[in-house]
């Protein structure tokens, strides 16, 4: 698999197929058994460290500390990455994700919904070239919803590479310019979807699954 910089790719495939262990290995929570994981040219292996800042992931676990606040919790992350004039980076971000009013309430008083836009927030508070998303509609209120939508057209917008897991086809193809079917840890297909109509690919993905399973 091959990402341009600035690209914005969606992989699909049923529970199973690997999708989750990919994305842990590309943001390097998880080491591979095989092969050779590369971020602009450099081998993770050797520059963990200095690549791991280049990314920001979203995913099941919303990787918040219930005990501080929003505000808290976008300081703390904000600091581990030396995000400069971090005051004015949170009250941006707090209120692109319409937690301004919430910025002083503890995360065990949020809602799932809250939470997941609380995540967001944090994904993207060091401002990452590279993001990683872990099937990040699930749960979602619709304003939660609303919200990751407008935050990723404006990152397709300025060119950010993001790398979506999803099982929802109105939202994956949305904005991507590749989209990926992922059977049994092997890419069974690969397109451009803008090239391809919806029903078209849902059709090839269920074909590729074993017949809509």
């Amino acid at each position: 698999m091959e990402i341009a910089p600035g690209e914005f790719v969606t992989c699909f495939g049923p529970n199973g197929a690997g999708k989750s262990t990919t994305l842990k290995i590309l943001a390097m929570l998880s080491k591979p058994s095989g092969g050779q994981v590369l971020i602009d040219g450099q081998d993770v292996r050797e520059n963990e460290l200095t690549l791991r800042s280049k990314i920001g992931m979203i995913s099941h676990n919303s990787f918040l500390y219930y005990n501080l606040t929003a505000r808290e919790n976008l300081e703390f992350y904000g600091r581990l990455y030396e995000v400069p004039d971090l005051k004015r980076r949170i009250t941006q971000l707090l209120d692109e994700v319409g937690l301004s009013s919430a910025m002083g309430e503890p995360v065990y008083s949020f809602s799932r919904g809250m939470q997941q836009r609380l995540s967001i927030a944090r994904a993207l508070v060091h401002n990452p070239p590279i993001l990683l998303m872990d099937e990040p509609y699930t749960g979602l209120d619709e304003m939660a919803k609303g919200v990751l939508n407008a935050i990723l057209s404006q990152l397709a917008r300025t060119k950010h590479t993001v790398f979506l897991i999803t099982h929802d086809f109105e939202q994956g193809l949305e904005q991507s310019d590749q989209a990926l079917i992922l059977v049994d840890g092997r890419i069974t297909y690969s397109c451009n979807p803008k090239r391809l109509r919806r029903g078209e690919f849902r059709r090839r993905y269920l074909e590729l699954i074993g017949g809509g399973k």
